[in-house]
């Protein structure tokens, strides 16, 4: 069992961490689009698809490095009395409030999942703005992003289970 837990932990950390030192490069695209968006409507004609490209990869963005944020313990905590712990105690207040985690990203990927597939349903859901582009990429894009968070969150209760059991994680 502890080996099948280290392994898992393995893979998904390993998988989360090489999409997220990719990933972490997007922030050139989004500039380089918003720096063309602004060169667009000084010197040419404004671009109708600039400012929604940018959301579109801001999004993108923003929940592919969602795994390698909690991977990296990125993550906002309460430090007033969390940072007093003993590694033990954080390990089982861990273990409790990611499970808090793991529903929460299950009730948003069921939703995400339920939403991509109305984008197919229906002969493609478009933006309704002037450039109406497909919304089906970015949902697909945003569920393959919450199942990486949702498996890196469960490698983090695998984490704190292993280190209960006093092994080295």
């Amino acid at each position: 069992m502890i080996g099948l837990l280290q392994g898992y932990v393995r893979v998904v950390d390993g998988v989360n961490y090489r999409i997220g030192r990719v990933v972490m490069y997007g922030i050139f695209v989004i500039m380089g689009i918003l720096m063309w968006s602004s060169v667009s409507k000084t010197f040419f004609t404004p671009s109708l698809w600039t400012l929604e490209m940018a959301q579109f990869a801001m999004v993108a963005y923003y929940m592919l490095g969602g795994p390698y944020s909690i991977q990296m313990g990125s993550n906002v905590r309460m430090d007033l009395l969390y940072g007093e712990w003993s590694a033990r105690r954080k390990a089982q207040v861990d273990a409790i409030t990611v499970l808090f985690l793991i529903f929460y990203l299950g009730i948003l990927l069921w939703g995400g999942i339920d939403s991509t597939l109305y984008s197919f349903k229906y002969g493609g859901e478009r933006s309704p703005t002037a450039w109406r582009p497909y919304m089906w990429p970015i949902k697909c894009i945003m569920v393959f992003a919450l199942v990486l968070m949702l498996l890196q969150a469960i490698s983090e209760l695998a984490k704190d289970i292993l280190r209960l059991k006093g092994e080295q994680v």
